[in-house]
């Protein structure tokens, strides 16, 4: 599973580009995102009960419709959610935010940072250059990224 990180400011364009990216990743395979929501908690619907089985402890919580599946995982490990998609067969992992994860980086904006493979790239562009991203590897012995 390849690991795309995208970093920037707030209002940089970073979630634009990455509902541009995401349809050109889906031509090559299954796509997920992550996305760093730093201060800002996202709070589940009260009264709902994917809530209440989430609030009383369900270490995952789940609600199904027709179209889509929602979860509540208790945790807020991104290498324990990255092995979960890993798992679950995805191709392209897009994380939005997590400066200061060590995965290579898009930046987007004027935001300098470590590991930046393309600064303000086309969608084209990081197709195109898909191989300077690392292959997420779990359980690495020495804690590297590959």
């Amino acid at each position: 599973m390849k690991i795309i990180q995208i970093v920037g400011w707030s209002k940089s364009g970073k979630t634009t580009f990455i509902k541009d990216l995401i349809p050109e990743l889906e031509k090559k395979g299954r796509v997920a995102t992550i996305k760093h929501l730093g201060d800002h908690d996202f709070n589940l619907e009260k009264g709902k009960d994917t809530t209440d089985f989430y609030e009383v402890g369900s270490t995952i919580s789940v609600g199904i419709d027709v179209t889509k599946s929602v979860a509540a995982i208790r945790t807020n490990s991104l290498d324990e959610i990255l092995r979960m998609l890993l798992n679950f067969g995805i191709d392209y992992t897009i994380l939005e935010g997590f400066k200061t994860q060590m995965f290579s980086k898009i930046a987007i904006g004027d935001i300098t940072v470590d590991n930046c493979v393309l600064s303000n790239p086309t969608v084209n562009d990081v197709i195109s250059s898909l191989h300077l991203f690392e292959e997420y590897r779990p359980n690495n012995p020495k804690g590297k990224r590959h």
